[in-house]
C-alpha cells in the first residue's frame, strides 16, 4: 500500500506550483563588480539604482566602511524569495510528517483532496 504524509498536499500541488513559480529554485549570482556598491554612491545615484533594481530584478549589496551593511531587493523579488521559503518550510514539515509516521493510505489522501477541491468550488 503507498502511503502519504498528512501533508498530502503540499506534495501534490509541487508540480503546479513549479509551473506558476518556474524560477523559484534559481538564485542570481552576485557580480562583484555591479552588485556591491559603497552607499556614497547609492546617495549620490539613488534614483539609478532603484531603476536597475527594478529593470534588471538583482540585488546590490550596499556597503559602509568596506563591509556588507544592506542589501536593496526587488518588491517581487523579495517576494519570490519569500514564497521559495514558505514552500521549502512546508516540505520540511512533510518530511518531518513522514519521518514521525505521520502518513494516510493513498485512498484515504485522494478522498481528503477531493473533499478539498469541493470545499473551493
Amino acid at each position: 500500500m503507498i502511503t502519504l504524509p498528512h501533508y498530502v498536499l503540499v506534495l501534490y500541488f509541487i508540480n503546479t506550483f513549479k509551473e506558476k513559480f518556474p524560477t523559484i529554485m534559481s538564485t542570481a549570482r552576485i557580480e562583484l563588480d555591479r552588485d556591491i556598491q559603497p552607499l556614497s554612491e547609492f546617495r549620490k545615484h539613488a534614483a539609478e539604482f532603484i531603476d536597475r533594481i527594478k529593470k534588471e530584478k538583482r540585488s546590490i549589496v550596499l556597503t559602509q566602511h568596506g563591509k556588507s551593511a544592506a542589501v536593496l531587493v526587488d518588491v517581487s523579488e523579495y517576494q519570490r524569495m519569500i514564497d521559495k521559503i514558505d514552500f521549502m518550510e512546508e516540505l520540511i514539515e512533510a518530511e518531518r510528517q513522514i519521518a514521525k509516521g505521520e502518513v494516510v493510505s493513498h485512498e484515504v489522501a485522494k478522498k481528503q483532496i477531493k473533499a478539498n477541491l469541493e470545499k473551493w468550488k
